[in-house]
């Protein structure tokens, strides 16, 4: 997904941003949302590959995730950042003005400027609709991985990937080399 774009259209106009980071969270991992069964939360999770699954963390931020499975089989991928494209004053207004590279870097803030919330929970994002995934703008570059960032259960799994080099990406200087 590194490289993929990210578009929200909205009715004053479209936001997108090229995916830097991600992070998955593959079937029986203990750190998934998927790990102990389907609920009424997570239950979007488990649909076909492609669709959103959005939840809420630590009751504050909306994170979004891309389930990655065949339906009734619950794994996505969190995307944590973005490297803003298109509609940056609209992420820029609803982000507190914050300089560019601080945008989208973090899945709480990534939601924020793109404005997406429970609303897109289920949502197709390979299909028509308000929220999807594009096609790159240009090809990523070197890409890396590294353990994932603010979990504790399955921490040492080397499941997140970024864009080496890239100055959209979170984390701590020693996770982005």
């Amino acid at each position: 997904m590194i490289g993929k774009t990210l578009v929200h259209d909205l009715p004053e106009g479209g936001v997108s941003g090229r995916i830097v980071e991600t992070e998955a969270y593959v079937v029986g991992d203990a750190a998934g949302h998927a790990y102990r069964g389907m609920t009424r939360r997570n239950r979007s999770l488990f649909l076909e590959r492609g669709h959103a699954y959005v939840h809420v963390a630590y009751g504050l931020h909306f994170m979004l995730n891309v389930t990655g499975e065949s339906r009734g089989i619950g794994a996505g991928v969190l995307l944590r950042a973005l490297e803003p494209l298109e509609g940056i004053a609209w992420m820029q207004q609803r982000r507190k003005n914050l300089p560019l590279a601080g945008l989208a870097n973090g899945p709480g803030k990534l939601a924020a400027a793109m404005g997406i919330d429970l609303e897109y929970d289920g949502m197709d994002l390979c299909d028509q609709g308000p929220l999807w995934l594009g096609e790159p703008v240009r090809q990523p570059g070197l890409t890396s991985n590294s353990v994932r960032i603010g979990i504790t259960r399955d921490a040492h799994r080397l499941l997140r990937f970024y864009e080496r080099g890239n100055p959209y990406v979170s984390g701590p200087e020693r996770l982005r080399i």
